[in-house]
């Protein structure tokens, strides 16, 4: 399965971005889905998760009330809808698909993503 994330960008703090992740050669319908984040010289960070259905949710408490993410396994696609974004969200982020169990971990997460660059001023 591959991963192709997008919609990062430059955005001033306060402001909104709406990342995407386009999942190709299998259905989305098996995968749990997630996003995490890599700061320069720190390491990947888990940002949130989403179950098969989309009914099970896991944020980071660092995001909670601000990004929401979404799945449309019918368009094959994952959504992280980013509001109030702070200069410490800037980062790479990274969709993830795992095959099991929805988790925070990123070695569960088995396909990855090339990795979209976000990038919040102050």
């Amino acid at each position: 399965v591959q991963l192709q994330a997008s919609g990062g960008g430059l955005v001033q703090a306060g402001g909104s971005l709406r990342l995407s992740c386009v999942v190709s050669g299998r259905t989305l319908s098996p995968y749990v889905m997630g996003w995490f984040r890599q700061a320069p010289g720190k390491e990947r960070e888990f940002v949130v998760a989403i179950n098969r259905s989309g009914g099970t949710k896991l944020y980071a408490d660092s995001v909670t009330g601000r990004f929401t993410i979404s799945r449309d396994n019918a368009k094959n696609t994952v959504d992280l809808q980013m509001n109030s974004l702070k200069p410490e969200d800037t980062a790479v982020y990274y969709c993830a698909a795992a095959s099991e169990f929805i988790s925070r971990r990123p070695s569960d997460y088995g396909y990855w993503g090339q990795g979209t660059l976000v990038t919040v001023s102050s």
